[in-house]
């Protein structure tokens, strides 16, 4: 099995950020491009470089790359919850995209700037994982320029078994999804028929990480803990707060407590907590 999870965004880097791993990320890439837009090469903006990270140069761990014909792209991996990220995406995408001239040089030289999102999460109020977008014309549907270029990936909304993948793209996001339970040994034939997702997951298994590393990791790791729990405190306690308000509601209405109880699930004590709070008012 995996023993790294290459959703952790510190281990995302270190292994589609790497110059020995080009393939895989150029192969990532393509999975999302359509086949008239499939690139050959890359050259690494930010390459991993555990130095920087120590410098707190990589504190965003997204990874920055242009192709042979001069695209720009950049992949952002976000396992913790975000709100506004539509907003932050667009503030990360117009980053890449205004960096590329300096002040005085000819807009003429702005290159596509391509932005992938893989959420850990789901944020978007569409059934598909992958969705993209554009700038086109309202009414007629023509693309305006094709210079802006966004996707989402929805790791949460992947719900293929093996025997339904079909495409590379399918094949990543399992990857992605299922390195923990995958054994090298063993790899699915489904995944194992891609020559660079077979390489993604030998490489998990037996990647090194020294002293550094693994200390950076394991923050990562914990950070992710903490904020997955915290959001779930959250949610519990608005489901609650959301109960509370039903059962004001029916007590106001002069419903007994034991149908009050059975509708919102919540306990004798509090229902007359609540019914007494609402006498005192």
């Amino acid at each position: 099995m995996c023993r790294i999870n290459p959703k952790v965004d510190f281990a995302f880097k270190k292994l589609f950020g790497s110059e020995e791993n080009k393939d895989l990320l150029i192969s990532f890439i393509n999975s999302i491009l359509p086949e008239d837009k499939q690139i050959k090469s890359v050259e690494l903006k930010n390459p991993y470089n555990i130095a920087n990270y120590k410098k707190g140069k990589m504190t965003i761990l997204d990874i920055k790359a242009v192709d042979e014909k001069g695209t720009w792209f950049d992949i952002e991996m976000q396992i913790a919850e975000q709100g506004y990220y539509d907003k932050r995406s667009l503030y990360y995408w117009s980053k890449v995209y205004t960096d590329q001239i300096e002040s005085g040089e000819y807009f003429e030289t702005l290159r596509k700037t391509v932005s992938i999102n893989i959420l850990d999460f789901n944020y978007l109020d569409e059934k598909d994982f992958h969705n993209s977008y554009g700038i086109y014309n309202r009414k007629s549907a023509k693309e305006l320029s094709d210079i802006f270029d966004m996707h989402f990936i929805e790791l949460g909304k992947f719900d293929k078994d093996y025997k339904d993948i079909k495409t590379t793209l399918d094949r990543w996001t399992t990857f992605l999804n299922k390195a923990y339970e995958i054994d090298k040994d063993n790899i699915p034939p489904e995944l194992a028929v891609d020559k660079e997702v077979r390489k993604a997951i030998e490489t998990l298994d037996i990647m090194y990480l020294n002293k550094e590393e693994r200390e950076l990791y394991e923050n990562d790791l914990k950070l992710l803990r903490v904020q997955k729990s915290e959001i779930k405190a959250a949610e519990r306690k608005g489901i609650e707060e959301g109960l509370k308000k039903t059962a004001r509601n029916l007590i106001t209405k002069g419903l007994d407590v034991p149908f009050i109880i059975e509708i919102t699930g919540l306990d004798e004590n509090t229902i007359l907590k609540l019914k007494n709070e609402l006498t005192v008012k």
